[in-house]
C-alpha cells in the first residue's frame, strides 16, 4: 500500500465525482444531470370563478373579522318574497310562509330586551326555496350488507288506545319517508295527541329504561335552539319519551326552559329531576304526521343589545356606584360557580343573601364571558337586583332601592338605607377609623329579628326592658323564666270528662296544635294525610292515664295483666 499511495497522481482519498456514470456506455462522459424518476405533475390552471354568479351568505363570516354595525327599528328589516327577518318582542325572529310560528335560533335564551342593531346583513339561515339546477347525480350501489338491513322493515308503536272489537291486538305503524318539499299538516291539536292523562305506573313504566341511559338531548348555553326541534321528533320514532338534558346558563330558570318545550315541541313533561326533563309525545303520535320544519344551515350572529352594566344605575349616583365597586373587591362571593353546572338554587341562595348583606357577590372564574353575563341578565329579572360589575370574572349585584325582605317582620329599607348598614358596620368612607357604637342603629338582619319575634311569642325568649340589672338579679330572672318556658313547652292543656255512672272520670290529653306561619317552610305537609281512627282508641277511654306517665307504659301494663 505504500508503494501504490507514493504513485504520483494517485490518490487513495480522492472525492466521487460530481456526476455519477451515464447507463449508457457509449453516451459521452459531459451529458447533463439525468431527469428525476417521478415526472412533475402539471395541474390545470384554476377555474376563474364567474363574478355574476351571487355569493352564498352560508359560507361567509361577515361578524367575525368585520365592523359590521346597523341599527334596526321594530319590524322586517329583509324581505326576499314571502320570507322575511323581522324584529319583535322576541329580538330577531324568521317569518317563512306557512309556518306555525316564527323561526329563531334560540327560544328559551332570547332577551326581553329588544336589540338596537345587527352584526351581520339580515339573511335568513335556512336553505334557498328552488336549487339552482336540478339533481343529475345517480344512487352509489348498495353492498349485500345495507340490502340485508333494508329487508327489516321498521315498525313504529302507535301507543294509543286499542280499536274495539281488537282485543289484545297492538297496533303498528310503518315507517316511510316523506317527500322533499311536501310537508303533511298537522291536523290534530296538542290535547288530542296526547290523549287521556298517564296514570303513575305508566310514567314508572316509560321512565324507568331511560334513567340509566345516555340516549338523550343535550341542552347547553343557547337553550332550546330551532334544529333541536327535529332532533327530539327523531327521538320520538323509536321511543315514546324523550330525555333532555339541560346544563349552563338556561338552568337558573327551569321553568322557562320547560314551557317552551312543551309549546313548540307540542309534548308533555312527564318527569323532572333537578337538570333532566323527560318529554312524553303522547299516545296518538304518529311520526308521519308530525310537524316538520327547515333545519338552519348556520348560526346567525347575536343582535346588539343594550349594556347591563351602566355607570349609574337605578337609584344610585355615579359616586355612589364606585363606593359600591369598592366595597364590593373587598366583599367574600357567596358561592363558586363551576363551569356547565346546574344553577336552579341560585335565585333563592341570592334571595337568602340579600337578607344580611345589600350587597352580593358570584365566582364565576373559569367559566366563559357571556356565560357569566347572560346569568347577570337572568338574575336581573328574576331576583331582582341591580348589577355593578363583571369585573374579575364575579358578578357584583346590589338589591336595589325597591328591595321587600322575605320576612313579614323585617323592617322596609330606604333608599339611604344600604349606606346606613355598611357605614354603621365600619366599612364606609372611614374604613380605616374606629367606628363609635350608636344604640339606635339595628345591627342584625331581618331574618334574626322575625326569628327572636317569633321565639319570644312563643315563650321561648325573654326580652328585658330593664337593663341595668345586676348579676344576681339577672340570673334570677333567667331562671325564673326558664322554668315557665320548660312547663309551657313541655305540658299539654287537658281536658276532664265525666264517665256515664259519675263515680270516675278520665283525662283525655289533646296536643295544642300551633298556627300555620304563612312563611314556614312545612306547611306543604300540614295537611297531607287522613288518619283514620282504630279499634284500640277505645283503649284509652276505659281507664285514666296517671299524670307524669307516657300512654305506652299504659298499654305495657294491661299486656302484663293479660
Amino acid at each position: 500500500m505504500a508503494i501504490v499511495a507514493s504513485l504520483p497522481g494517485f490518490n487513495l482519498f480522492s472525492s466521487l465525482p460530481s456526476n455519477p456514470p451515464p447507463n449508457d456506455p457509449n453516451s459521452s462522459t459531459t451529458s447533463a444531470s439525468p431527469s428525476p424518476p417521478i415526472p412533475i405533475p402539471k395541474y390545470p390552471p384554476p377555474l376563474k370563478k364567474s363574478q355574476n354568479a351571487p355569493p352564498n351568505p352560508a359560507l361567509k363570516t361577515v361578524h367575525r373579522r368585520t365592523k359590521y354595525y346597523k341599527p334596526v327599528r321594530d319590524g322586517v328589516i329583509s324581505s326576499d318574497g314571502d320570507r322575511a327577518v323581522v324584529i319583535g318582542e322576541n329580538g330577531v325572529s324568521y317569518l317563512l310562509p306557512g309556518a306555525p310560528f316564527e323561526f329563531q335560533y334560540s327560544y328559551s335564551e332570547t332577551p326581553k330586551v329588544k336589540p338596537l342593531a345587527i352584526r351581520e346583513p339580515a339573511f335568513l339561515p335556512f336553505a334557498p326555496p328552488t336549487m339552482p339546477r336540478p339533481w343529475t347525480g345517480k344512487a352509489p350501489l348498495k353492498s349485500a350488507k345495507e340490502k340485508k338491513l333494508k329487508r327489516k322493515v321498521p315498525l313504529l308503536d302507535s301507543f294509543g288506545p286499542m280499536a274495539p272489537g281488537t282485543s289484545g291486538v297492538k297496533e303498528v305503524v310503518m315507517a316511510r319517508p316523506v317527500e322533499l318539499g311536501k310537508y303533511p299538516k298537522q291536523e290534530k291539536t296538542r290535547e288530542e295527541i296526547l290523549g287521556e292523562p298517564l296514570k303513575k305506573w305508566e310514567i314508572k313504566m316509560l321512565i324507568q329504561p331511560q334513567l340509566s341511559d345516555n340516549r338523550q338531548v343535550n341542552l347547553g348555553r343557547d337553550g332550546l335552539t330551532h334544529n333541536m326541534l327535529d332532533l327530539i321528533h327523531s327521538h320520538w320514532k323509536r321511543r315514546p319519551v324523550c330525555k333532555v338534558k339541560c346544563k349552563g346558563v338556561p338552568t337558573v330558570d327551569m321553568d322557562n326552559v320547560c314551557r317552551h318545550i312543551e309549546e313548540r315541541t307540542k309534548g308533555k313533561i312527564i318527569h323532572r329531576v333537578g337538570g333532566v326533563v323527560y318529554l312524553f309525545r303522547g299516545r296518538n303520535y304518529s311520526y308521519k304526521d308530525r310537524p316538520q320544519y327547515p333545519l338552519m344551515l348556520w348560526k346567525p350572529a347575536a343582535p346588539v343589545y343594550p349594556k347591563l352594566i351602566q355607570e349609574a344605575p337605578e337609584g344610585l349616583t355615579k359616586d355612589q356606584a364606585e363606593e359600591f365597586r369598592k366595597k364590593g373587591k373587598r366583599l367574600l362571593p357567596i358561592c363558586k360557580l363551576a363551569k356547565n353546572g346546574v344553577y336552579i338554587t341560585l335565585v333563592r341562595d341570592v334571595r337568602h343573601a340579600f337578607e344580611g348583606s345589600p350587597l352580593v357577590k358570584i365566582d364565576c372564574r373559569g367559566m366563559h364571558a357571556s356565560d357569566y353575563k347572560k346569568l347577570g341578565a337572568k338574575l336581573k329579572e328574576l331576583v331582582p337586583c341591580v348589577l355593578l360589575s363583571f369585573d374579575d370574572e364575579h358578578i357584583l349585584m346590589w338589591r336595589g332601592p325597591n328591595w321587600i325582605s322575605m320576612h313579614q317582620a323585617a323592617p322596609s329599607p330606604s333608599d339611604t338605607a344600604d349606606f346606613d348598614i355598611l357605614s354603621s358596620t365600619g366599612r364606609g368612607k372611614d374604613y380605616d377609623k374606629p367606628c363609635k357604637p350608636d344604640t339606635k342603629t339595628v345591627m342584625t338582619s331581618p331574618k334574626m329579628m322575625s326569628l327572636w319575634k317569633r321565639s319570644i311569642d312563643s315563650n321561648k325568649a325573654l326580652l328585658l326592658d330593664e337593663l341595668d340589672l345586676d348579676p344576681d338579679a339577672l340570673l334570677k330572672k333567667v331562671e325564673e323564666f326558664e322554668g315557665v318556658s320548660q312547663a309551657t313547652e313541655h305540658s299539654y292543656p287537658a281536658l276532664i270528662v265525666s264517665s256515664e255512672d259519675g263515680t270516675s272520670s278520665s283525662v283525655q290529653v289533646f296536643e295544642e296544635v300551633p298556627q300555620s306561619d304563612p312563611y314556614s317552610e312545612y306547611d306543604d305537609y300540614s295537611d297531607n294525610y287522613d288518619y283514620e281512627s282504630d279499634d284500640d282508641d277505645a283503649f284509652y277511654d276505659s281507664d285514666s292515664i296517671p299524670l307524669g306517665s307516657l300512654p305506652v307504659d299504659v298499654i305495657v301494663e294491661e299486656l302484663d295483666h293479660d
